[in-house]
């Protein structure tokens, strides 16, 4: 399968200031170079707007072929499977599923209809017409269920009840998944039935997979937006050494999972990149309560300077989540997996009947 067949002529490539934009037309070569290399490539920012550099958000991609592979490899379809593709973008993932099990039994979701028309026109080209839908793909599409394989190309904090309920007994779903402080990973999760008849998906994470968030559960705007809105914090020390969130993918994985909600940014108190001194600030935000904290790291030191503000006490969760991970001697994020039902998902190390605890300290909002 040609990757070219599908990429448009338009895509953004990452940069130390943005994303800048690369045409097919003004430099061949380097387009064609990109496609044929192991790497994502931007296919759609801000809806396709020629928004200053700076401000550019990524809103479809077309996923390293690598990780495509592991995808479908984790995925694990048979000659006679239906197959839930949620998230089409470029079209290449449903262009091989079709391949291998013909246009009828692939189905397909894409949100944005723009990115839609592209996809069935590469797709067309290709000579496959695999069932593409334009809509929300957090809803599946319940007109062609059940199916034996669902697969997103988006990442997601809960798992969408429809896609539990409209998975066969003994089907898979394969997703990138995440928490707010850590995305990701993939997750493989098989489909069962409880003994009342309710669906349950259960699985490992089974590799690293960061994607774009679906729409609905992403976060708009930067982590130090709720600190710029709410600027005076209390400030403090703590023990609590920032580093394991900063340079172990494991602690922030796992501390992502034990502290809903909470992202990170790192720099200094200024906002500058972290410096070559080893010192630097560690941001922690909640937008959902306005809470936010911050530590300044400084080599050699026992005790940290922070700042806090807002009624989460969120270094508490943190050092609270940390502790957690030590003393399960500081598991690898492969050994962590969820149980998801349309009404719960709850992680778990080792096993499911082996669940986290929560440290999850947010204060009840509901009126």
């Amino acid at each position: 399968m040609d990757r070219a067949a599908f990429v448009p002529d338009r895509v953004w490539v990452p940069a130390p200031d943005g994303y800048h934009r690369l045409d097919r037309h003004d430099d061949p070569m380097r387009w064609r170079g990109l496609v044929h290399t192991d790497t994502a490539l931007i296919t759609q920012v801000e809806n396709g707007t020629a928004a200053p550099q700076f401000s550019l958000h990524p809103t479809s991609s077309a996923s390293m072929p690598r990780m495509v592979a592991s995808m479908l490899a984790h995925l694990d379809v048979r000659e006679e499977h239906r197959v839930l593709e949620i998230g089409t973008g470029v079209g290449i993932t449903a262009a091989l599923l079709a391949t291998r099990l013909g246009d009828a039994a692939v189905v397909s979701v894409e949100l944005d209809p723009a990115v839609a028309a592209d996809a069935r026109a590469a797709l067309h080209r290709a000579g496959l017409r695999p069932r593409l839908i334009v809509g929300d793909g957090t809803r599946g599409s319940a007109e062609h269920a059940p199916y034996d394989r669902v697969l997103s190309t988006f990442s997601v904090h809960t798992i969408p009840p429809a896609w539990i309920a409209q998975t066969r007994p003994g089907g898979r779903i394969v997703t990138p998944w995440g928490s707010a402080l850590y995305n990701g990973v993939l997750i493989a999760l098989d489909v069962a039935t409880d003994p009342d008849g309710s669906p349950r998906a259960s699985g490992p994470v089974v590799g690293d997979a960061a994607f774009m968030w679906e729409r609905g559960q992403g976060v708009r705007g930067g982590v130090m937006d709720t600190v710029r809105e709410h600027d005076l914090g209390t400030a403090g020390t703590t023990t609590l050494d920032p580093r394991p969130l900063v340079d172990d993918r494991d602690a922030a994985f796992c501390t992502g999972l034990l502290v809903p909600g909470v992202r990170r940014s790192i720099g200094r108190p200024a906002g500058a990149a972290r410096g070559d001194d080893g010192e630097f600030t560690l941001w922690l935000v909640d937008a959902d309560t306005h809470s936010w904290a911050c530590v300044d790291h400084t080599p050699g030191a026992d005790v940290f300077e922070t700042a806090t503000h807002g009624p989460r006490p969120i270094l508490d969760e943190i050092e609270a989540a940390l502790a957690w991970w030590i003393e399960h001697g500081r598991p690898e994020r492969t050994r962590f997996g969820v149980t998801a039902t349309p009404g719960t998902q709850t992680p778990w190390l080792d096993d499911p009947a082996n669940t986290l605890p929560t440290t999850d300290k947010r204060p009840d909002t509901r009126p």
